[in-house]
Parts: structure tokens; C-alpha cells; sequence
């Protein structure tokens, strides 16, 4: 049985050889992800559309027949050895995410096995697509593999997410490590935060993803999303409404006058964001790239100007892509203060499009970004099995 052709995945396989002098049994995989529409809605009850993409998390592995796992980065060049059913907090770093996933798997009775392995990956780190989330679903998948349990991707993104909010100690939403888990190639995921049932939606055949790493780096202040935070919950409240998702932009736009003029602009984004998600998973329904597009526009104005999370070299950089022929549309991703942009751009096109638009960004700020042009691949998987050895 052969491994996956995919360089991280091979750099993997090869450490795992040389390092335990055999082939591995074992190869999973767990990708990052760009979220292509619908921001700073996933507290709010909304909607999001991520898809997941081709830069992932690899780990090469065999089992152990007990509950240690002992795992070496090459990304870091670091080892680490623990307990799967017993693991120990420690200090920051990546070990924590596996540590803190192994913890909340078996705090929820899943049966987990342990494992010896090379771990690698490719999602850039702080760029805003989701490397803690891809590292902590690979080591999800690694763990129930090990175990030769079955794998339930929507479970197994809640208690990844656990892992962060109560291990590491990072606040995040659901919509990181379910879109790693259920992500489907060709396809984004529309996802709702208040019930978490998705749907898949199929990418315009005509049409790629270009992710616009501005070389920035995401400063989103506590106070800064704890401000926006309260004032989606005061608006919601003024509305009587348990979150803003159930507001409609015509009853907002009926009610606003009673808000602050700032809590009306914070309300306004999240209200019109939902709609235009939903707006978004019809146009892919339809493959209708160019109307996709024209909503992402609209929603990196609505993120700069009314929820004003976006930066000045966020504003460059989607100013250069939306100018480009073959542009079908751009906005700001993530969080905002930095960060990533992302393109839906024509298909014939997307190289000449990621050449152009660093070269126009480099020359205008200074700044060296990084381009990455992808599709949408599936979710965290599996991807050899047996105890047949794995070579590279």
C-alpha cells in the first residue's frame, strides 16, 4: 500500500523510517480552512461557509497497544511523549493541542489508543486558516485510529473544540474544527452555529480560491472583540430577540433608530452578513461565481466600515484583487486586524491572478505576502489503514 503522494505527507513518512527504522501503519490527514463568507456571525447564532483546504496536518503512525503516545515534529524538531488517558498539563506549544485532545476524548468515553509517530503540515501558522484546529483533528483521527474505533466527524469537532476553550485556553468558536472534520472536496460547508446541521454546496466549476496572506499578523485586542461582542447582545436584547441571526435586514432596518449610532453599525454587519451567507450557499447552488463574488465584496465593505475589523493592509491587498480581471470577488477572512484575504477568481487564471496581485502588493506596502491558490478538499481522514507498513 502506498502513501499519498503529497510532499508534507512523504516528509512525514520518511521521518517516521528513519526514526523508528520501519515503515508506518498508519497515515492521517486533517486540513486547515478559509472561511469564504460570513464573519464575526458564528457568536451571534449565525451562518458561516467555510471549505477546507489542501494545506493540512499529517501524521505517520503505528499503534502502540497502550495508552502512550510519542510523537516528533519535524516542523519543530521537538519530541514529546505522554499519557493519552492521563495527560498532564504542561506549558504553551503545540504539544498542548494534542495533550488537550487526548484529555477531552476520554473525558467524553471515547475509546482512544496510543501511538508512536512523525507529525508535519503545511498550514501556515497565525495566518488565520486553522492550523491549532487541523492539528487538533489529525490527532483526533490519530487516536480513534489507534483504538480501531469508529469516527463520528460532527463529535469529533465539539470535543476538539473543547480541547481549545478548556485546554488551551483559547476561546474559540465551532466553525475551525467542524469545517476540518466534514469538510468535502469540490465543496464549501454552510454551517449553523446555533444548531450545527450543515450543508454542503458545490464551488463554481469555473472558479478557484486564492488565499492572500498579507504578511500581517492578527492583533484582535480582548477589548476589542469583547466590545463588538456586547454590543451584537445589547441590539439582540433591543430587539428581544435571543441572538441577532433571528433579525431580519428589514426588521433591523425598521428598529435601528432606537440604537446608538456605533451599536446600530456593529448590528448592521451581523444582520446583513447572515443574509448575504445565505445569499452566498444559492449562488454556488446555481454556480454562479459572479454573483458569489459580488457578496464577498460586500461584505469586506461591511467588515470594514460598519464592524471596521479590517486594517490598511487588508483594505491593499482586497483593493488590488477586486481591481484584477480575474476577479470574481475578494474580502478580508478571519477575525480581521490582519491576516489573510481571500479571491474567488476564474479557474484559467488563478496563477497569473496570485502572481499579479503580490507583485501590485509588494510594490504598493512593502510587505512580502504569501499566495496560496487551492480547492476544497474533504475533512480530517484516514488516509491509509491497516496493518499493512506505509512507504513514501
Amino acid at each position: 500500500m502506498t502513501a499519498s503522494p503529497h510532499p508534507t505527507a512523504r516528509r512525514a513518512l520518511d521521518a517516521f523510517q528513519n526514526r523508528y527504522g520501519a515503515p508506518a501503519e498508519l497515515l492521517v490527514r486533517a486540513p486547515g480552512r478559509v472561511n469564504l463568507i460570513g464573519e464575526h456571525t458564528d457568536y451571534n447564532d449565525g451562518f458561516v461557509l467555510p471549505m477546507a483546504i489542501e494545506r493540512a496536518v499529517w501524521i505517520a503512525l503505528r499503534p502502540r497497544g497502550d495508552s502512550t503516545v510519542e510523537v516528533h515534529s519535524v516542523d519543530f524538531e521537538a519530541h514529546h511523549r505522554f499519557d493519552a488517558t492521563a495527560p498532564e498539563r504542561g506549558q504553551s506549544g503545540w504539544i498542548e493541542y494534542l495533550k488537550g485532545t487526548a484529555w477531552a476524548l476520554a473525558e467524553a468515553g471515547v475509546a482512544i489508543g496510543g501511538w508512536e509517530g512523525v507529525i508535519g503540515g503545511d498550514v501556515p501558522i497565525g495566518a488565520g486558516l486553522s492550523s491549532s484546529a487541523a492539528l487538533e483533528l489529525a490527532t483526533a483521527r490519530a487516536l480513534v485510529a489507534a483504538a480501531g474505533g469508529a469516527w463520528d466527524p460532527p463529535r469529533m469537532a465539539r470535543l476538539a473544540q473543547r480541547a481549545e476553550n478548556d485546554w488551551v485556553g483559547v476561546q474559540c468558536g465551532i466553525m475551525d474544527q467542524m469545517i476540518s472534520a466534514v469538510g468535502e472536496a469540490g465543496h464549501a460547508v454552510l454551517i449553523d452555529c446555533r444548531t450545527l446541521d450543515t450543508r454542503p454546496v458545490p464551488l463554481p466549476a469555473d472558479a478557484l480560491v486564492v488565499i492572500l496572506d498579507t504578511g500581517t499578523r492578527r492583533e484582535l485586542a480582548d477589548s476589542a472583540y469583547n466590545e463588538r461582542r456586547a454590543r451584537c447582545e445589547a441590539a439582540a436584547a433591543h430587539f428581544r430577540m435571543p441572538a441577532l441571526r433571528d433579525l431580519s435586514p428589514d426588521a433591523f432596518e425598521q428598529g435601528a433608530s432606537g440604537l446608538d449610532p456605533l451599536t446600530a453599525r456593529r448590528a448592521r454587519h451581523v444582520v446583513t452578513e447572515n443574509a448575504r451567507t445565505l445569499a452566498a450557499a444559492e449562488a454556488m447552488q446555481q454556480g454562479n461565481a459572479r454573483r458569489l463574488g459580488e457578496l464577498m465584496n460586500q461584505s469586506h465593505a461591511s467588515l470594514r466600515d460598519d464592524f471596521e475589523v479590517s486594517s490598511e493592509a487588508l483594505d491593499t491587498m482586497v483593493e488590488i484583487a477586486q481591481a484584477h480581471p480575474a476577479a470574481f470577488g475578494a474580502r478580508m477572512t478571519g477575525a480581521g486586524f490582519g491576516g489573510c484575504a481571500v479571491a474567488l477568481v476564474e479557474r484559467a487564471a488563478a496563477a497569473a491572478f496570485a502572481r499579479d496581485v503580490a507583485e501590485r502588493y509588494q510594490g504598493r506596502t512593502g510587505l512580502q505576502p504569501n499566495v496560496y491558490v487551492t480547492g476544497a478538499t474533504g475533512g480530517a481522514g484516514l488516509v491509509a489503514a491497516g496493518r499493512t507498513p506505509l512507504s513514501s
